[in-house]
């Protein structure tokens, strides 16, 4: 009986390894197509994007940045951005915004939010992020109306409300940092 469970256990540890090894690429070429898609999708349009990583605003790690021009003047900045406060945890956006830190557009990457209520983050499900657009942290209060700030929550998911703009407040505050040159 060990015998047999020595290989068994065998072709199942060789059998996985094979098809991680078979899924990998397409599974990273499949992540940075939606990543373009998405960084196209919250930006103005741009003939050139430089990439950079910046120190979290929170101190915590980094996030990715892509700087878009048009030309040589710079159109707008995407924030590949996240929070752990929502419902199901991790919520991943990628957020664009305009040089003065006005927000253009939002876009999810990744959530686990509960289907028909917090999914409606995403512009496919609900219109709901769109009241994001044309707003800047800086001089908008963006927080959930429950919290004494202007953006309306989904209904019956204000914790994955909060968590999006959890999310587009750590973008912002990034990319303010970096633009004072405190990083």
């Amino acid at each position: 009986m060990v015998i047999t469970l020595l290989a068994v256990a065998s072709v199942a540890a060789l059998s996985l390894g094979a098809v991680f090894n078979i899924t990998k690429a397409p599974i990273e070429a499949a992540q940075k197509k939606k990543q373009e898609e998405a960084i196209r999708q919250v930006l103005p349009a741009f003939d050139r994007l430089e990439t950079s990583k910046a120190i979290s605003a929170r101190g915590t790690d980094s996030l990715s940045m892509f700087y878009a021009y048009q030309g040589d003047q710079l159109v707008g900045v995407a924030v590949n951005t996240y929070t752990n406060k929502g419902f199901s945890g991790l919520v991943r956006l990628m957020v664009g915004l305009l040089p003065d830190g006005t927000i253009n557009n939002t876009a999810v990457l990744e959530h686990k939010e509960t289907p028909g209520l917090g999914d409606k983050m995403q512009q496919s499900k609900s219109p709901w992020s769109l009241q994001f657009n044309g707003k800047n942290p800086s001089t908008n209060n963006i927080h959930v109306k429950k919290d004494g700030g202007e953006v309306d929550a989904i209904t019956a998911a204000t914790i994955s409300s909060r968590a999006f703009v959890d999310a587009v407040l750590h973008a912002h505050e990034t990319y303010t940092k970096k633009q004072g040159g405190q990083e």
